[in-house]
């Protein structure tokens, strides 16, 4: 693993790089560019890369991820992957078809981390968002918890070294630790976390259990027209977060990654710039003061920028609960 990144450990014992690089494409942005932005984070450092079946983007990192292996720039091992099982694959026999789909496209033998996107299980079946007549969304009645063992069941045939979940709130994830005949915890719970939406409960409960929080939209998100209400504010632009990044000489975005950092959580820092990438990775090099710190902390709003509306039906929907 690379040196210039620090290093969280897992509750396996497995180690993930404590920043992370996001690989979500909007339908506007070409698949080209993820090619040429995972090459470039690749190359720039970054060893923590975050994708899904659901981005629709897999082969394209997984090309990107042989090219420097070929290139001798990486070794498969010095790279940390993670990708997500989309909803439609939760009834128990569908899993590990769902990850072998996920490895053939990414040209990997295993992932690092293999995370289950949502709570909330789709109808099986051709579509990734199956609908009805109406334009309604199909959903499923599987139980998660069935679908927790079968991730198990994956790891133990060593397709994937560590499991989790994302987008789950504390009590789905204690349905989980209470399950009779647990073998795995998860290992993290990525959901969506920054200055708006600190998560200070939920990242105190995961503490709690071992269980460590990845941040998505970790900078406000990239307001991609599909899932971003246009008029929700601007976070990089807010005047207190200005106000701390010019007293540290730092960019808004460093200090809106630096915060998550500082407080243990991983962060996934997405950007198809190479000057971004590059200034994203200076998170480690600097410190924020325990006043800045609390100033910060006064930004949150636990306002979410992507809800999942598309969800809000289902009785898993998991944005309901405090946290």
């Amino acid at each position: 693993m690379n040196s210039k990144q620090q290093l969280v450990r897992l509750n396996d014992g497995q180690f993930i790089p404590a920043l992370g690089f996001g690989t979500y494409k909007p339908i506007e942005v070409p698949k080209s560019k993820s090619v040429e932005a995972a090459n470039l984070a690749i190359g720039i450092g970054y060893r923590h890369i975050d994708t899904a079946y659901a981005y629709q983007i897999e082969e394209e990192i997984g090309q990107a991820i042989q090219s420097k292996i070929n290139a001798g720039v990486i070794k498969r091992e010095d790279m940390f992957i993670t990708t997500k099982l989309w909803c439609t694959c939760f009834r128990p026999e569908l899993v590990r078809p769902g990850l072998e789909k996920s490895l053939k496209k990414l040209q990997l033998e295993y992932v690092d981390l293999y995370l289950m996107h949502y709570p909330v299980p789709m109808k099986s079946g051709d579509n990734d968002f199956p609908e009805d007549e109406q334009g309604k969304l199909l959903l499923d009645t599987v139980d998660f918890c069935a679908t927790w063992e079968a991730l198990e069941k994956c790891k133990d045939a060593g397709l994937v070294k560590s499991i989790g979940v994302s987008n789950f709130n504390h009590r789905q994830l204690e349905r989980i630790l209470n399950k009779p005949g647990l073998k795995y915890k998860p290992v993290c719970n990525q959901v969506e976390c920054h200055l708006y939406l600190n998560q200070s409960k939920l990242l105190e409960y995961c503490k709690s259990k071992d269980i460590v929080l990845v941040a998505y939209g970790a900078l406000g998100t990239q307001r991609y027209k599909e899932w971003v209400d246009q008029n929700s504010p601007v976070l990089l632009n807010d005047p207190v977060l200005c106000d701390v990044a010019k007293k540290n000489k730092r960019s808004p975005a460093l200090i809106a990654l630096r915060y998550l950092v500082q407080r243990g959580v991983i962060p996934l820092a997405q950007s198809f710039k190479e000057n971004e990438m590059k200034e994203n990775l200076q998170v480690f090099e600097f410190q924020l003061s325990p006043e800045d710190m609390k100033t910060l902390d006064g930004m949150n709003k636990n306002f979410r920028y992507l809800p999942a509306n598309f969800l809000a039906d289902h009785p898993e929907y998991p944005f309901s609960e405090e946290y």
